[in-house]
C-alpha cells in the first residue's frame, strides 16, 4: 500500500469513501455504482410484498382458536360442509357406472390413478365381460391388455378377476350390500366398501381418499393420519346421514380448488372458516386460474356424467385415445 499524504490524513472519512467509491466505478465502467439514497432493490420489493400479501391474508381469514372448543368444531365442521354443498350441489360419485357391479370393479381400479384414467378404460372392459360370471372366467392376459392404461393392471387384473369369482360363488353373482361382506371380497376395503354403499345402495358411509384426508386435516376437523381413525373422527361431527354426500362435497373441493401442492386460496368459498388459508395463493386472479374441472372450465372425470352436472357447465371427459390423459 502507497503512503497517505498528510493533505488525505486530514480528509473526513466520509470524503475518503466516496472517493473510494467513485474510483471503483471508473475501474468497473459504472457497473459497480451505489444506488441511490432511497431507491429499493427487487429483493426489498418482494419482501415488502410478500409481508403485504401475508398482512392480508391474516385479515381475511383469521384463524380459529387453537382451544376451539367441541361446539365450536361440531359448528365450523358442518358449516363448511353447507357452503360446499351450495358450491356443489351437484356433486357425484367421479366413476362412470351403472350397476353396482360396474360401481364396484371400478372403485378397485381407480387405486393409484384418477378417476378419468378409469372411466376411459372401463368402457371396453364391460363391454367385453358384462357380468360377475363373464369376469370370473375371463382369461388374465387379455384382462391386463384392456386394464394397462390404469397401471398396476396385473394386480388389478388379479383382484377384479377375484372378486367376480367371489360374488358368483358366495353372493350369487350379485354385489352384496353389507360392509362385512364387501370387506371380505379381493382387493376391496373399507374406503370402496363405502363408495358402492353410498352411491349403490344408499347406505351412508365416509369416503377416506387421499383427498378427504388432506383436507380433513387442513380444516383441523382432526389430527389422525390412519384412514379408520380419521373416519371415526370426521363421522362424530356430523349426523350419519350426512356422511356419503359430505365425501362428495370434500373430494370435489380437493380435486377442484384445495390441491395439495398449490390450493388456490384465493378463490375458495370457505377461506373465512379455513385454518389453513394463505397456505397456497391468496391473489384472486392467480387463484382462479389455478381452479380444475369446470370451475376452470375443463373437463371433468366422466365420459358419462349426471345431467345436473352438465346442467351446471361442467363438460364429459373425452375418451381413452383422444389425446388426453
Amino acid at each position: 500500500m502507497g503512503e497517505q499524504s498528510p493533505g488525505e490524513a486530514k480528509k473526513p472519512a466520509k470524503a475518503v469513501r466516496k472517493r473510494a467509491a467513485a474510483e471503483a466505478a471508473e475501474v468497473t465502467g459504472g457497473a459497480a455504482a451505489a444506488p441511490k439514497k432511497g431507491a429499493r432493490t427487487a429483493k426489498t420489493a418482494k419482501t415488502t410484498k410478500t409481508a403485504k400479501g401475508a398482512e392480508a391474508a391474516k385479515k381475511a381469514a383469521p384463524k380459529p382458536p387453537r382451544d376451539e372448543s367441541r361446539t365450536a368444531l361440531v359448528r365450523r365442521a358442518r358449516r363448511i360442509n353447507r357452503e360446499l354443498a351450495e358450491v356443489y350441489p351437484y356433486a357425484h360419485p367421479e366413476l362412470d357406472f351403472e350397476n353396482p357391479f360396474q360401481l364396484l370393479v371400478a372403485t378397485v381400479l381407480s387405486a393409484q390413478t384418477t378417476d378419468l384414467r378409469v372411466n376411459q378404460t372401463t368402457p371396453a372392459l364391460f363391454a367385453k365381460y358384462p357380468t360377475p360370471e363373464d369376469l370370473a372366467a375371463a382369461n388374465p392376459e387379455e384382462v391386463e391388455e384392456i386394464l394397462r392404461p390404469c397401471g398396476f393392471f396385473r394386480a388389478k387384473t388379479r383382484s377384479v378377476i377375484g372378486l367376480s369369482k367371489a360374488l358368483v360363488e358366495e353372493f350369487g353373482g350379485e354385489v352384496p350390500g353389507r360392509l362385512e361382506d364387501l370387506v371380505k371380497l379381493p382387493g376391496v376395503g373399507r374406503k370402496t366398501a363405502f363408495v358402492v354403499l353410498g352411491n349403490a345402495f344408499g347406505r351412508p358411509g365416509i369416503t377416506v381418499d387421499t383427498h378427504f384426508q388432506r383436507l380433513v386435516r387442513r380444516w383441523k376437523w382432526t389430527d389422525e393420519t390412519d384412514p379408520d381413525k380419521i373416519e371415526a373422527a370426521v363421522g362424530s361431527l356430523f349426523p350419519k346421514s350426512d356422511w356419503t354426500d359430505l365425501s362428495h362435497h370434500v373430494i370435489w373441493h380437493g380435486r377442484r380448488i384445495c390441491h395439495a401442492r398449490k390450493p388456490a386460496c384465493g378463490a375458495c368459498p370457505i377461506a373465512p372458516l379455513c385454518p389453513a388459508y394463505g397456505e397456497g395463493e391468496t391473489d384472486p386472479e392467480k387463484a382462479r386460474k389455478l381452479l380444475k374441472y369446470e370451475k376452470g372450465g375443463f373437463p371433468g372425470q366422466r365420459l358419462k356424467p349426471p345431467q345436473a352436472y352438465l346442467d351446471a357447465g361442467g363438460k364429459p371427459a373425452p375418451p381413452l385415445g383422444s389425446g388426453s390423459a
